[in-house]
């Protein structure tokens, strides 16, 4: 639990009514669960936990007004506010969600309706994935809840269209609307499950030995031609200011990294990440303007080789992953 999340506990702890901590016991992962795939960022994710809570605690619903549909509201209405206030800001380079380290249990605890709606199209772990977070940039916000209401929590279009104050029949609009964006991610879909985190966890073994190798010819032969790789550090340290594609040039770009790390005595340890296996690295000694902890990820093509790299350099987005130190 965050620093903040525990102030609104403790918030909890001093009123008369025990049924509050409990609740907030009971539903705050769930909570955040929500808020973190509505906008992406952990740390908006806590503040839309802590604020739905205060805002319990200091003006709560009528006493006729169930409390948990409530906190629901508000705290989608929150992470929306969260989610377009974050894209009026200028982000200096690319931008990339905040990596979780969680298990499948956590990403299945949530709000999914009892009666899944047929329509859905995505589970609840991979509604948590970083490629589907990833894809939803490509909606607005509202299309972005919709989206994750009813494809993700298998909501109804009544359901969606009561909790986002809009009529049954503007909810189907507004859904069909988001699903035609994400087209290109339905085409390369990839949900999730053991086999493809055995494979992406040998992939991901073999790019790291070959790269502390300094074994180009290696290197290349586990990329992809045309693959992409992105570097998320928030103007925080030295990464890419644009997406770099290409198997030569990436191959080049990341052995030099990791040979200008070397020094820095790196600790890699692979945890699961968002569904699938990542590289969380820390150096036990300061490099110049390298970044002291980062966190890769990859994507693999239909023949098993790395399609995207990406990299999460930024400190603020690291806080919900383990580094061995």
């Amino acid at each position: 639990m965050s620093v903040r999340l525990d102030r609104a506990a403790a918030r909890a702890r001093g009123t008369t009514d025990a049924r509050f901590e409990e609740l907030f016991r009971d539903e705050r992962r769930r909570l955040w669960g929500l808020a973190y795939r509505l906008t992406g960022n952990g740390a908006d994710a806590d503040d839309a936990v802590q604020e739905s809570f205060a805002r319990l605690l200091e003006r709560p619903p009528p006493a006729t007004q169930p409390v948990k549909p409530w906190l629901v509201r508000v705290v989608v209405n929150l992470s929306l506010d969260a989610l377009r206030k974050r894209r009026r800001r200028v982000y200096p380079g690319p931008w990339l969600p905040s990596p979780v380290e969680a298990p499948d249990a956590e990403w299945l605890d949530s709000f999914a309706s009892a009666e899944r709606d047929t329509e859905a199209r995505y589970g609840l772990v991979e509604s948590a994935s970083y490629a589907f977070l990833v894809a939803l940039e490509a909606l607005g916000p509202r299309e972005r809840a919709v989206l994750l209401l009813r494809d993700a929590l298998g909501w109804s279009a009544a359901e969606t269209g009561a909790l986002l104050d809009m009529s049954e029949g503007n909810a189907r609009v507004v859904h069909l609307r988001a699903r035609r964006a994400l087209a290109d991610y339905d085409r390369a879909r990839c949900a999730p499950n053991p086999e493809l985190r055995a494979r992406h966890r040998e992939v991901l073994e073999r790019f790291l030995g070959a790269l502390f190798a300094q074994d180009t010819a290696a290197v290349e032969s586990l990329l992809a031609e045309s693959v992409r790789t992105e570097t998320d550090a928030a103007g925080e340290f030295t990464a890419l200011a644009a997406p770099m594609s290409g198997r030569a040039r990436i191959a080049r770009f990341y052995l030099s990294a990791a040979l200008m790390r070397r020094d820095g005595e790196p600790k890699i340890a692979i945890r699961e990440v968002n569904g699938l296996p990542a590289a969380a690295i820390a150096l036990g000694k300061p490099v110049r303007r390298q970044a002291p902890r980062s966190l890769l990820r990859i994507e693999l093509d239909d023949s098993g080789r790395i399609a995207l790299i990406q990299v999460v350099l930024t400190s603020k987005k690291l806080g919900r992953v383990e580094f061995a130190l």
